[in-house]
């Protein structure tokens, strides 16, 4: 039982013992620092089962703890504020229980729950990683570890967007214009050699549309009748009919994407235990899209196109199957849901990472997945995340105009070892362990500014800002960490004597509290989906560190008994945040 927990159970007998009332809950928060106390009970809820003054009823309640629970050595109260000291034997017996334990703050999953999966990444075959697609799968991998050690079992996954008209558009483009270019004769990587194709389509239909216009079409019916389109059409329908040259065209092509996926996903550190792909779930949810007409779940229309009419709802129709057969995203979307149930029948629920302009979407699969008759769609959550700006605007894939995530990756190295070598941190490194160390600053720089922010909230990403040894970033936390690596190796963290009767100082006092605040920072966490709890966190922790360091000698104690125990004190901040930042995905370096 936890501290708050034992409080509620000693506040309750003492309103028991001096008022005869049985109180249901009790309301704690901080106590303000101009007051002395380590909590504060609110006594104003009270006066609805209580008659009378809130500062004589706070000190009735403040007597009965001093006098009973060994934790709480004094109160003070101010108004209907009951403000409780709680002794340092409480907080150096807390600390000694966790000072080994170098998993303080996870659980281990329990079997009897069912496990989570969580989707992030999810790209289409036919352009590289972005920026947006970093922050997707920096959301993704952190939410799943979160989950991981707030208890539950989790599968990392995505939907490989392989199929589709923008698929073909990159593979039309590659075979009018492509002359045999392939990644290996070109010294592309594979994902970037097909998105320029993407981008040659967009060119080539842009000028057709215009050539339209200018031979008298408007520009709607000019858009639509541009020859390109109408082959790229054509050739999706090709492939859905299994037409050999154009399947074999589209393994070539994804082969070389897939390849230069990977490498963009060992770099970024991320990784997934299964994968899907729409070309094998399209079908699935075609299945299902003749099964729920059958049971009136969808309902075709004089086209032959199908729809799901969710007006009811409060929502819209929405069309579940094109007239001319071919599946829509809702499609494959409804196929996979229920294959990766068939495939883990362990999976109780979901969690889709995918930005805010598909929150509509994620609101109308759900529900479909419900009138289809699955229990498990009351468990799926979609992760809604916020689009990420640059100072020159909007990215749009077509037009190129997109910050490419590895070279997204590459520049962060290089900005971290600008700054570096202008502070002149690294003498006596070698070029290789430089190069290691830029890699891990200027990642954890990118991925901490990112996951900071609260995942709904839009990020305005600016490289150089992230990249500062000072205030709440990436490398402000790596170097504190690093900070008291270098303490460690000066200490022995082998001396361990008993730490009974030891006063605390105030700044050793607000560690631990800090320290204390970790387990319950994780399962919010996962409650809310949040990386951003987690880091802030560690901001926090960090600061109250370093206010420790300034404040407090550690090698330097007065005793034996205050060294060994600010040694170990340190160890355990050291490796909360080592645990924080795993949970972000981020390293942490030995030394900066």
């Amino acid at each position: 039982m936890n501290l708050l927990d034992t409080l509620t159970n000693d506040v309750k007998q003492a309103v028991k013992a001096g008022f005869n009332i049985d109180l249901e809950t009790v309301e704690f928060q901080a106590t303000r620092k101009e007051f002395a106390g380590d909590i504060t009970v609110v006594v104003f809820p009270m006066l609805r089962f209580i008659k009378g003054n809130p500062v004589k009823i706070g000190e009735a309640i403040g007597h009965y703890l001093v006098d009973h629970v060994e934790e709480v050595k004094a109160f003070n109260v101010v108004k209907g504020f009951l403000n409780i000291e709680i002794s340092d034997a409480y907080y150096v017996s807390f600390f000694d229980g966790i000072r080994e334990n170098e998993s303080f703050g996870f659980l281990s999953p329990d079997p009897a729950d069912k496990a989570m999966m969580v989707e992030y990444s999810s790209p289409n075959t036919n352009k590289p990683l972005h920026l947006g697609h970093v922050r997707n799968n920096l959301l993704g991998y952190s939410v799943s570890e979160i989950l991981k050690a707030s208890g539950k079992k989790v599968y990392k996954t995505q939907i490989i967007n392989d199929r589709g008209i923008h698929i073909c558009k990159s593979m039309l483009a590659w075979k009018i214009f492509g002359n045999g270019e392939t990644p290996e004769n070109t010294g592309l990587k594979g994902d970037k050699l097909v998105g320029n194709y993407y981008v040659k389509f967009d060119q080539e239909y842009k000028k057709q549309i215009q050539d339209l216009i200018e031979q008298g079409s408007n520009e709607a019916d000019a858009k639509k009748n541009a020859p390109l389109l109408i082959a790229a059409q054509k050739m999706l329908l090709k492939w859905e009919a299994g037409d050999q040259e154009t399947v074999e065209l589209w393994k070539k092509m994804n082969g070389w994407v897939y390849d230069g996926f990977g490498e963009t996903y060992k770099n970024l550190g991320v990784d997934f235990d299964v994968l899907y792909y729409e070309s094998d779930t399209y079908l699935l949810g075609k299945e299902f899209v003749t099964e729920g007409l059958k049971t009136g779940v969808f309902e075709k229309e004089e086209d032959g196109s199908v729809w799901c009419d969710l007006t009811d709802e409060g929502l819209d129709k929405k069309i579940v199957q094109r007239a001319d057969g071919t599946a829509v995203y809702m499609t494959q979307d409804i196929g996979t849901a229920i294959q990766r149930i068939k495939d883990y029948p362990d999976v109780g629920g979901m969690v889709y990472t995918v930005g805010n302009e598909q929150d509509y979407h994620f609101q109308v699969l759900f529900l479909i997945l419900k009138k289809l008759g699955f229990t498990w769609a009351d468990n799926l959550y979609h992760l809604s995340y916020g689009m990420v700006d640059l100072p020159s605007g909007k990215m749009k894939s077509r037009e190129g105009t997109v910050v490419d995530a590895d070279d997204l990756i590459e520049d962060m190295a290089t900005t971290a070892e600008d700054i570096s070598e202008e502070l002149g941190k690294l003498d006596g490194y070698s070029e290789s362990e430089k190069k290691a160390l830029y890699k891990t600053i200027g990642l954890g720089a990118l991925k901490y500014y990112i996951l900071k922010v609260d995942p709904k909230k839009r990020i305005l990403f600016d490289p150089k800002e992230s990249i500062d040894f000072q205030g709440n970033t990436g490398p402000f936390i790596q170097y504190t960490y690093a900070r008291i690596q270098s303490i460690l190796r000066k200490a022995d963290l082998n001396t361990v004597v008993s730490f009974d009767g030891l006063m605390l100082q105030e700044k050793e006092k607000e560690l631990i509290k800090q320290l204390q605040l970790f387990p319950e920072v994780v399962q919010n966490a996962a409650d809310n989906h949040s990386p951003a709890l987690i880091a802030n966190y560690t901001y926090d922790l960090v600061k109250a560190f370093n206010s420790f360091y300034q404040n407090v000698s550690i090698l330097g104690a007065d005793n034996a008994i205050e060294k060994s125990f600010r040694v170990h004190l340190s160890n355990t901040v050291a490796n909360t945040i080592k645990n924080a930042f795993g949970l972000l995905g981020i390293e942490v370096p030995e030394r900066m």
